[in-house]
């Protein structure tokens, strides 16, 4: 993918570069924001309660600290929207750590991206970051999530 103003920068911190090229960017919110790095255009916030707007285009997914999306069929609909957008536009997926919920969506991005389900905790824990995706449920939902698009397991 070409090095448009639009995108991040592949290998700046945070942020990952799916198979089709698509960048996208993790971040754990308890981190301050580099006043210096470019903003996101729109931004998918993973937490237990609703945060404070954000200054761009963002949407709030419940989910619980350690735990799975509340409703999976509204996270394949946001986790969807954000791989789609990724395409030409910066993206930034964020909890409050960075790792947990954050790596599950992005190997959720990786498999509708199309790494097999079963790679997508390795590829995002080998580019994006080696603690990512920290629960078995979590991990178990990223296999799932290639098998029914909800993670739920059921058709």
């Amino acid at each position: 993918m070409e090095n448009h103003a639009w995108a991040w920068c592949a290998g700046d911190p945070g942020v990952l570069e799916l198979p089709s090229g698509r960048l996208v960017r993790g971040r754990g919110l308890r981190h301050p924001l580099d006043p210096t790095a470019p903003a996101p255009a729109y931004g998918l916030y993973l937490l237990g309660a609703r945060p404070e707007r954000a200054p761009w285009e963002s949407r709030w997914l419940r989910w619980p600290d350690f735990r799975l999306p509340a409703d999976r069929r509204d996270a394949r609909a946001a986790l969807t929207e954000a791989w789609r957008r990724a395409a030409g536009e910066r993206v930034e997926i964020a909890c409050h750590g960075g790792r947990g919920r954050t790596g599950t969506a992005l190997a959720c991005l990786a498999v509708l991206d199309g790494v097999p389900p079963e790679r997508a905790v390795r590829f995002v824990r080998d580019n994006y970051h080696p603690r990512a995706v920290e629960t078995p449920w979590q991990r178990g939902y990223v296999r799932r999530f290639g098998l029914t698009g909800d993670g739920t397991g059921r058709g």
